[in-house]
C-alpha cells in the first residue's frame, strides 16, 4: 500500500467512525435530556454532512479543509471527556477518531496534491 492509500483509509475510517460515533452517542447510548435528539444530532453530526461528496470522490482540497472540521471534534471530545464520567468513554472514542481523521485528511491532501502536481508536470 502507497501513502496515499494509508492516508485515504486512516481519513475515512476517522471520518465514518466519527459520523457513525455522532448517531450513536446521541440517539442510543447517552440521549440529551434538555433539547431534542434532532437537535443534537444536526449540531453533532449535521457539520460531517457537508465534505461527503468530496471526501467520497478523493478531493484533496476538500481533505485539506475537512482537516480543520476534525479540530473541533477533538476539542469536543476532550471537553467531554474532561468534565463528565459517564461519557468519557465515548468522547476519548470521538478524540481518537477525530484525531484520526485529522492526520488521514492532512496527509491525503498533502500527498495527492504532489500526485497530481507530479503528473500535472510530466504530462
Amino acid at each position: 500500500m502507497n501513502r496515499i492509500t494509508i492516508s485515504y483509509s486512516a481519513a475515512i475510517s476517522g471520518y465514518f467512525g466519527l459520523l457513525l460515533l455522532q448517531f450513536l452517542w446521541y440517539i442510543q447510548l447517552s440521549p440529551p435530556e434538555h433539547i431534542p435528539i434532532s437537535v443534537a444530532l444536526v449540531i453533532a453530526a449535521g457539520p460531517l454532512l457537508f465534505p461527503l461528496r468530496g471526501i467520497l470522490y478523493g478531493r484533496p482540497y476538500t481533505f485539506a479543509w475537512t482537516g480543520y472540521l476534525a479540530l473541533l471534534y477533538f476539542i469536543h471530545g476532550v471537553m467531554e471527556a474532561w468534565s463528565s464520567d459517564t461519557v468519557r468513554h465515548l468522547a476519548l472514542l470521538e478524540v481518537l477518531f477525530s484525531v484520526m481523521m485529522y492526520t488521514g485528511c492532512i496527509f491525503f491532501a498533502r500527498f495527492k496534491g504532489q500526485a497530481l502536481k507530479a503528473d500535472k508536470t510530466r504530462g
